[in-house]
């Protein structure tokens, strides 16, 4: 199969542009968000969560309103998103701590002066950093797609936006809709940006969902009404929120060459049976980087690690990152297919989240092979619905 990308359809084309041009009049999104939606479909638990990487990335600009907006359409679990400051302490969504690369800000002349370099986990980076501009300042900015091999269509159309903005869009959405917030480079922000009475990263980013109603144990009552993942890089960060929250929390692990950027421990350390005993007390589960679940070789995937089965040992879920549909992301092993590649890492691996810039791939996938659970949302009257599609696609192809 095919890897193209499929753009929007037209209606959602019109309401897109339609938004756009209202966007000027109004605020999107009135915060706080008070709509009442009434009894909705719950969250699906009786398989994988579809969580969709910065939105709907693939098709439209990372970390923006309308990135979330199409990744529920298109039947996400969870939103996700990272989470910085800007210079005066309001957070916002946004992957990079520069703006360089996914934003206008270069051929903005009236901020030429404020390019800086800073360190960064250890390594000077030079640019232009969210932490030296207002929110208004941040605001004024356009954001555009990070690849130039996605649709570029979208470029300069839509704003940053905040983590209140972002948490109305969930908790506005139909169905309910769970949110998957990093705090992002806690280190560097907690040296650029203070907050008052001594207050850290940290403080503001947990305060904020406590505001919006984010609370309990994972599969609680309160997490089933709101569901939310914490998640993070940084050890420390987890174990400080965890003093502030008990909502769940997601360690996430990178590289095996790169260190941990607060406590500077080495994959091998927090990857051993001491240390997931350890950190399994603050975490529910861990968010590795996909290669080092499955290691790749010139693009061809080599023998699964013990990762997983060693996280499920220890009580830990296991959420990968990051699944493309692009044939230059994709490895060889899945003949251009994002289907296959699915099947192998939820049915072979057994993952228990998929984080993917592709929502609407992993949701038809997840639909046609293991449709929602009763108690999910999902009906007898869904599934006979699904079998019969299946059937017209195959009937042509029947011999006669």
């Amino acid at each position: 199969m095919s890897s193209s990308i499929m753009g929007p359809p037209c209606s959602i084309l019109f309401l897109l542009l339609l938004l756009v041009a209202r966007a000027a009049a109004r605020p999107l999104y009135p915060l706080p968000s008070k709509v009442d939606n009434g009894e909705r479909q719950p969250l699906q638990t009786s398989r994988p969560y579809n969580i969709a990487h910065r939105g709907s990335n693939g098709e439209i600009p990372e970390e923006t309103a309308f990135a979330y907006l199409r990744a529920i359409e298109e039947g996400a679990d969870f939103i996700e998103t990272d989470i910085l400051s800007s210079k005066d302490g309001v957070l916002i969504c946004f992957h990079d701590v520069t703006l360089d690369n996914t934003t206008d800000i270069a051929h903005r002349k009236e901020f030429a002066d404020r390019k800086r370099t800073y360190e960064v986990q250890g390594v000077n980076t030079t640019g232009f950093f969210t932490v030296d501009f207002t929110l208004k300042e941040l605001k004024s900015l356009r954001v555009k797609q990070r690849y130039p091999f996605r649709d570029q269509q979208y470029n300069g159309k839509f704003k940053i936006i905040t983590f209140e903005e972002f948490i109305a869009i969930a908790l506005d959405a139909p169905r309910v809709v769970g949110i998957y917030p990093e705090i992002k480079n806690p280190v560097f922000i907690n040296e650029h940006v203070k907050w008052p009475k001594g207050k850290r990263f940290e403080d503001k980013f947990v305060g904020t969902l406590k505001k919006y109603g984010y609370k309990g144990s994972y599969m609680s009552k309160d997490w089933l009404k709101q569901p939310v993942f914490i998640q993070s890089f940084a050890p420390t960060s987890l174990i400080y929120a965890s003093n502030l929250t008990d909502s769940p929390k997601i360690f996430l692990i990178d590289d095996v060459t790169i260190p941990t950027q607060d406590t500077n421990q080495s994959y091998w350390e927090i990857t051993s049976d001491k240390y997931f005993d350890f950190i399994k007390q603050y975490v529910v589960g861990i968010g590795p980087w996909k290669d080092t679940v499955v290691p790749a070789v010139h693009n061809y995937l080599q023998e699964p690690t013990d990762l997983v089965a060693h996280a499920h040992a220890h009580n830990l879920q296991v959420h990968p990152y990051t699944f493309r549909n692009e044939n230059q992301c994709l490895h060889f092993d899945f003949h251009q297919d994002p289907y296959q590649e699915y099947e192998y890492w939820i049915q072979k691996i057994g993952v228990d989240g998929i984080f993917t810039d592709f929502t609407g791939s992993l949701h038809i996938y997840q639909e046609m092979t293991t449709p929602p659970h009763p108690k999910d949302g999902g009906n007898d009257d869904h599934v006979m619905s699904l079998l019969h599609k299946i059937a017209l696609l195959v009937s042509p192809y029947e011999k006669v």
